[in-house]
């Protein structure tokens, strides 16, 4: 049964022998976690062994692998560590692939990435959890890009030049890159990979030529 006090929605119509795997879902959950969603390969492909479930909630997305001799062995992906997240669907089931970064938090700069694929998945629950995914990875998305665009626009507020090169000038009697001209290349780089619009670069730039 449905518990909705754990944040588990109601499910009418529970296949046999998933009873369990929901109550185990149930156990995993942290206070004030809610279930979102869950889904449970095809019995087609699972007859040599327990189907495996996998879950969304509204922190993490979590796998669940059963044993055939009982218990479990569970794994989650926080939905800040989310990268990708891709479905390929046939008649009757479909594919789940989820790619995630393996630091953690805002940092956008990991090289190593979990992949994680979940074959076998009932079509409905899995077209489900692709579209929940795809929001928390939005989501998170948009964090990263206001934090981006809040560390430059600090660092291009503070910028003190007095009687330096130009921003244009790209250098000083040096030969080096100027201060000025670094804050502006990188907000241009931030603008070609669309992490700000085309307003707030030139409200950027003003802000880096103002301070010469």
């Amino acid at each position: 049964m449905a518990d909705p006090a754990m944040g588990i929605p109601p499910e009418p119509g529970i296949e046999p022998g998933l009873e369990s795997a929901l109550g185990t879902l149930r156990g995993l959950l942290t206070a004030g976690e809610t279930l979102e969603a869950w889904a449970v390969q095809h019995r087609l492909f699972a007859l040599t062994h327990r189907r495996a479930c996998i879950a969304a909630t509204s922190g993490r997305f979590i796998s669940l692998n059963r044993r055939l001799l009982g218990g479990y062995e569970s794994a989650d992906i926080r939905w800040q560590d989310l990268k990708e997240t891709r479905i390929s669907a046939g008649i009757l089931a479909a594919d789940l692939t989820l790619v995630a970064q393996s630091s953690s938090d805002l940092n956008i700069g990991s090289e190593v990435n979990r992949v994680w694929t979940f074959a076998g998945l009932r079509k409905d629950q899995a077209q489900s959890m692709y579209r929940i995914c795809q929001q928390h990875d939005q989501v998170w998305r948009e964090k990263r890009r206001i934090r981006e665009l809040e560390e430059l626009r600090a660092k291009s507020g503070g910028v003190q030049i007095g009687g330096a090169p130009s921003a244009y000038s790209g250098a000083d009697p040096a030969g080096t890159e100027s201060e000025p001209a670094r804050r502006l290349r990188q907000a241009r780089e931030m603008l070609e990979a669309k992490l700000i619009t085309d307003s707030e670069f030139e409200s950027i730039k003003a802000r880096i030529v103002s301070g010469l």
